[in-house]
């Protein structure tokens, strides 16, 4: 078995936030979304869509050019981007589809690219108390309307999300070499130095990602506070359900090892960081600084670039 992914389950902590906006039950109140557990109690979320916007908008924040948005080829179909993963980071690494409509009784065609990045939701480990921010817009007041009066519904606590980077598809496509008997060839899009070059600022998106909903009001910094990461020979997000707190609120050491010995034939090498400030580190555990540092170094193994 040879290299082919990096796994890293991450968590993050905010103090008071309201992170992701959900459908309204009732007009003056701003929810968030959450999931429903089956004892009832809520844990609120952040969901993979919004992380993804997150990671996007970051990668453009660092320097890169996002792919151009389009309308789609079919009636009110989803905007398309100009899908050159060659040309721009994100048609890479998010993928992208657009599908076209057949005529005279043909069938349509698609034009898809599965995304190399794979990514969970931000799902908190504390349940939703029912916490709501009262608010009023005096703004009316100036020209005789009465003050307008909603509540937002916020939560405090530790949140874990998790993302999975397959390298053996970044920078690459799979094409139909012959078309009878269905044969497929990988094609280079980039060179080894590029695919490194996309990853690592992938990475460096995501170690400092934050969310721009709602942060107007409710400032919050989602960026990892701690990573259990893996370079795998297999692609598993291994640390997904893992990664959890003791009942003193820090990180549990002691169930990440048991994953590090269950998935030992499939983990080449892996790394625990910690942000001191926020979580205590356990024995063996680097810094967030270290632990990214010996991240993209695997990156750079694994596309043997110095």
């Amino acid at each position: 078995m040879k290299t082919n992914s990096i796994t890293i389950t991450y968590l993050s902590k905010v103090s008071l936030a309201s992170l992701n906006g959900s459908d309204k039950e009732v007009d003056n109140i701003n929810p968030i979304k959450k999931v429903t557990l089956d004892n009832g109690s809520e844990l609120p979320y952040v969901s993979s869509q919004a992380i993804r916007r997150a990671l996007r908008d970051k990668i453009e924040e660092l320097g890169y050019t996002l792919s151009p948005i389009d309308v789609s080829s079919t009636a009110k179909g989803a905007p398309k981007t100009a899908m050159d993963p060659i040309k721009y980071i994100d048609d890479d690494l998010f993928g992208y589809m657009d599908a076209k409509a057949g005529s005279d009784g043909e069938a349509g065609t698609s034009n898809t690219r599965t995304s190399p990045v794979r990514v969970e939701a931000l799902v908190a480990l504390a349940t939703y108390k029912g916490d709501l921010d009262f608010a009023t817009n005096f703004m009316g007041k100036k020209i005789g309307l009465d003050p307008n009066i909603f509540e937002t519904e916020i939560h405090s606590g530790v949140y874990r999300g998790s993302i999975l980077i397959e390298l053996d598809r970044v920078g690459k496509e799979t094409r139909i070499k012959d078309k009878k008997t269905r044969e497929l060839e990988e094609i280079d899009l980039v060179d080894n130095k590029e695919k490194a070059k996309r990853v690592i600022n992938f990475i460096d998106a995501f170690r400092t990602m934050w969310s721009s909903g709602r942060q107007s009001r409710f400032l919050a910094d989602i960026s990892p506070k701690f990573i259990a990461a893996a370079y795998m020979k297999s692609k598993n997000p291994v640390f997904l359900e893992a990664v959890d707190l003791t009942a003193k609120g820090q990180v549990n050491y002691d169930k990440l090892k048991t994953v590090l010995e269950d998935y030992s034939k499939y983990i080449e090498k892996s790394v625990f960081a910690v942000q001191e400030a926020v979580f205590e580190k356990g024995e063996g555990v680097k810094s967030l600084q270290e632990g990214f540092e010996e991240i993209e170094n695997w990156v750079k193994d694994y596309y043997k670039i110095k």
